[in-house]
């Protein structure tokens, strides 16, 4: 059985180290960089920038008893208004907003982190998974600033944990069957479903090979998967939006 107040820790000991290395990213930048796009498509860097600090802020917001946002507007229109912010301004915002999170999750008791909160789209999830939404939060958007973090500089648990994660995900979907292998770490999921057999067996239409990163990247939509092996020699199936 999962102890909530040590699994929120343990999610939380990334989120340091996964915001330090955003952090350093963000530093390097140079200030023009803020207005040019990002990898997500209408969104400048400015928005993914503004998008992560005011994210920090729902997630307190949500340890405090609150709805995460007061409304789906009022998240965009944040986003919308913070996004052209000079570069200084959105690294600090990172930063504070970070340190509001840290604080508020180390004076979070226990029987907190084993209560429900209430995401923005509506679904009930336990306290202690916070810090592991704000850790995808972090590492995906890093790649989405495209300002030279990549998906092979992911640390490999956070690529395990992904991939098992999102092949659960679009596993039994109405994709095609397809075998998802990971040949550094030997990892193995099965994505998609098939009509079984007279005999009730169901076969794999596609096998999908590579490293562990790039396979979840794929599966992320954070990559094409045009560096990764498939058998037969066809095309990937397309992928709904990750979840």
């Amino acid at each position: 059985m999962t102890d909530p107040q040590s699994a929120a820790t343990s999610w939380l000991n990334r989120v340091e180290e996964a915001t330090a290395r955003l952090l350093s990213t963000v530093a390097g930048l140079a200030p023009e960089a803020v207005a040019e796009p990002s990898a997500l498509p209408g969104w400048t860097r400015g928005h993914v920038l503004a998008h992560l600090a005011r994210n920090a802020d729902s997630l307190v917001n949500l340890l405090e008893g609150l709805p995460q946002y007061a409304s789906d507007g009022a998240r965009d229109g944040d986003i919308e208004r913070d996004a052209p912010r000079p570069l200084e301004v959105h690294l600090a915002d990172l930063r504070d907003s970070h340190a509001r999170l840290a604080a508020k999750a180390s004076s979070t008791t226990a029987e907190a982190w084993g209560r429900e909160v209430r995401h923005r789209t509506g679904y009930l999830f336990p306290a202690h998974e916070i810090p592991m939404k704000r850790l995808l939060e972090v590492e995906y958007h890093h790649v989405d600033l495209a300002a030279g973090y990549t998906p092979a500089q992911w640390p490999e648990e956070f690529a395990i944990d992904e991939f098992h994660r999102l092949t659960a995900q679009l596993h039994g979907t109405d994709l095609p069957l397809t075998e998802v292998h990971a040949e550094d770490t030997g990892r193995f999921g099965t994505i998609g479903s098939s009509t079984p057999d007279a005999d009730g067996r169901s076969f794999a239409e596609l096998t999908v090979e590579g490293p562990q990163r790039a396979l979840t990247a794929w599966l992320s939509g954070r990559s094409d998967g045009a560096d990764l092996r498939r058998t037969p020699d066809t095309a990937l199936p397309q992928l709904p939006p990750m979840g």
